[in-house]
């Protein structure tokens, strides 16, 4: 496919997209438009397609999302968090060892180099991720790949909870008004994408381009000082670039690096969902939550694609969600290097 031109390309990568994403749309499968573009990216990256999306659409995108977070996110959320504060402090912690036991377990029996596997084992934001491991030596490619195989295998888990806990997939499914008529809110709504976007560098907020707008959005719309609609066709091209960053990011040659380690990559990243998963029925156990919201509130991430699955699922709390999440991503970004540095002292590698 790398014979090909961009043009064509393009072409096979928007039709098969849109194709797969209307087909799971169909048939209700949650984050449909994301898991769809992703599917195509993936396939289209390891056949050698040379297109990318271009990281400021990504960041735009990023935006569009925390947007639509900022409408479900209120500071109502803030009581039960404060009330089952151990409980909340206690999942963070256990996510933070779980990925730190994982990162250990992958050096201890791979031949990746320690900071490599700490850094690709860290549950956090994808793209912040990688972009700390090179200061620290690791191998910004594998990174990349252990992380965006991470957001593959645990948005695919997550879009396959929600659908099972849908039910009937045609008895559930809901009109969508695509092209609503256009309001000047839209104007406000893309200012503060944009905004997050701009800002996010300048702060060095870690997934600032989707926090920064959820958190301000969230402030503007819980006081009725600003209505920010955010179209069906605008979030449905959000998800659309956010699946083709993920999904492109799988390439041939990465592939073929990293086929070496694959089976236990693969390994610990299982490992690292099943103890998330079973983290999950613990709350449901301890406070009124229910299994979805829990699942996805401890899912090890991404921060924007769980977002995605949960605002596409029905009856879950969005708010307790994104609240779990966030906190999770901010405190894997503080506490990464220590642990990269700790497993890189600590694991060595079984011999070959």
């Amino acid at each position: 496919m790398e014979r090909m031109a961009a043009a064509g390309q393009w072409f096979i990568l928007v039709f098969s997209s849109l194709l797969l994403g209307f087909i799971f749309q169909y048939y209700n499968v949650p984050a449909a438009l994301l898991l769809g573009p992703m599917i195509v990216g993936v396939v289209m990256g390891l056949l050698g397609a040379t297109v990318r999306i271009h990281s400021l659409m990504f960041k735009i995108a990023q935006g569009v999302l925390g947007c639509m977070i900022a409408q479900t996110l209120s500071p109502a959320i803030l009581p039960p968090l404060l009330h089952d504060w151990l409980l909340v402090l206690a999942v963070l912690i256990c996510t933070l060892l779980a990925s730190g036991l994982s990162g250990w377990l992958l050096v201890k029996f791979s031949d990746l180099p320690g900071s490599t596997g700490a850094w690709g084992s860290s549950p956090g934001g994808a793209s912040a991720m990688v972009a700390m491991a090179g200061d620290f030596g690791a191998d910004v490619r594998l990174v990349a790949f252990m992380q965006y195989l991470r957001v593959l295998l645990v948005a695919t888990a997550a879009a396959f909870v929600a659908r099972i806990s849908i039910g009937n997939p045609l008895s559930t499914a809901v009109a969508i008004d695509w092209f609503p008529s256009l309001q000047w809110g839209l104007l406000a709504t893309i200012l503060l994408a944009l905004s997050g976007v701009w800002l996010a560098p300048k702060l060095r907020i870690p997934s600032g381009a989707l926090l920064i707008p959820a958190v301000v959005g969230a402030a503007l719309h819980s006081t009725g000082t600003l209505v920010m609609p955010v179209p069906e066709w605008l979030l449905a091209t959000a998800y659309t670039f956010i699946g083709w960053t993920v999904g492109l990011r799988f390439t041939r040659p990465i592939f073929k690096l990293a086929l070496r380690t694959l089976p236990q990559m693969v390994a610990s990243i299982i490992g690292l969902m099943l103890i998330c998963g079973g983290m999950a029925w613990a709350l449901t156990r301890l406070i009124d939550v229910d299994m979805l919201t829990a699942y996805l509130a401890t899912s090890p991430g991404g921060l924007d694609t769980v977002a995605i699955i949960a605002a596409g699922s029905h009856h879950v709390d969005l708010s307790f969600i994104m609240a779990m999440q966030t906190l999770r991503l901010l405190t894997i970004i503080v506490s990464g290097p220590a642990m990269a540095r700790f497993i890189s002292r600590r694991a060595e590698p079984s011999p070959s």
